[in-house]
């Protein structure tokens, strides 16, 4: 992807626009979540790898250990998120699904300053507090039935589990992001992801092999789309953009897939996810806007 020819804030809207479309996909899945996050990665993988490889053989055979070591716990994080989002969708509505995860910047903020020591400005605390008052606004209407889903509790923690392991991903690959270019990045923790994913899939007893052909097809377009034109262009676009415009606009999948949900699945959310899924969003939105603003 060239600058010339792309925008980093065009490259964005396609990114949000990508990602937005991973949720809708997931639920016309029948197969098992992790059967399904397994394909994707592994496929966005076989996507990316062969130009990693063709353009950058030398950045990947000069990996050191502990470059290794920190792919390694990036891939095992964003497995570990991939498993958790996928079967959250499948007990909680979309809305509810796709808002908490996007709550990693709050993670990553709390993370920062428990691991780095960083200092947490009053606009951050302020943020975090917005956010966890609108998870509570969610849970407490799930309580009172007015949730989406089968069990839209339990779907809600898979949920934010999913964001607190995002957060994982991008502390453990802060380092490694910047000493790599991007497509040996992302092959070598996709590769890893994929390695756990498939790890947790046989654990599971859930089948391999012997899935329909529109199942195939999920799981290819979940790889070309929120995979590749999702995950890998926001990952492009950090190189360009500051990270709070790009955590800023992840903001857009939470909208577009709730849109998207009402639209395909005729599935509209409860006045709770609403309520509370806006207060989350405000929330997230000013910790990641005070992150990048030094004080």
């Amino acid at each position: 992807m060239s600058g010339r020819r792309v925008t980093p804030r065009t490259a964005l809207v396609v990114a949000v626009l990508a990602v937005s479309t991973s949720a809708i996909l997931i639920r016309w899945s029948d197969a098992p979540p992790v059967v399904a996050a397994f394909y994707r990665v592994l496929f966005t993988t076989a996507l990316v790898a062969p130009v990693a490889l063709g353009r950058h053989a030398e950045d990947l055979s000069a990996l050191s250990r502990r470059d290794l070591l920190a792919a390694a716990a990036t891939g095992v994080a964003l497995a570990v998120h991939f498993v958790a989002w996928f079967e959250s969708l499948s007990w909680t509505s979309v809305a509810a699904s796709v808002t908490l995860v996007q709550s990693h910047p709050l993670f990553v903020a709390v993370g920062a300053w428990l691991v780095l020591d960083e200092r947490v400005s009053r606009k951050t605390a302020v943020g975090v507090f917005v956010a966890v008052a609108g998870m509570i606004v969610m849970s407490l209407g799930d309580l009172l039935g007015g949730g989406v889903g089968p069990a839209p509790l339990y779907g809600n923690a898979l949920a934010a589990l999913g964001g607190l392991m995002t957060a994982g991903y991008l502390l453990a690959g802060r380092s490694l992001r910047q000493r790599l270019p991007l497509l040996p990045y992302v092959t070598v923790v996709y590769g890893v992801a994929a390695g756990c994913l498939l790890a947790f899939t046989v654990a599971s007893g859930a089948p391999v092999r012997g899935y329909p052909s529109h199942e195939w097809l999920l799981f290819l377009a979940m790889a070309v789309g929120p995979g590749v034109f999702g995950h890998t262009v926001l990952n492009w676009a950090l190189e360009h953009v500051e990270s709070s415009l790009v955590s800023v606009s992840l903001l857009g999948e939470p909208l577009g897939s709730a849109l998207l949900a009402f639209v395909v699945l005729t599935e509209a959310p409860g006045t709770a996810t609403l309520v509370g899924g806006t207060v989350v969003l405000v929330g997230v939105a000013t910790a990641a806007r005070a992150r990048s603003v030094p004080e």
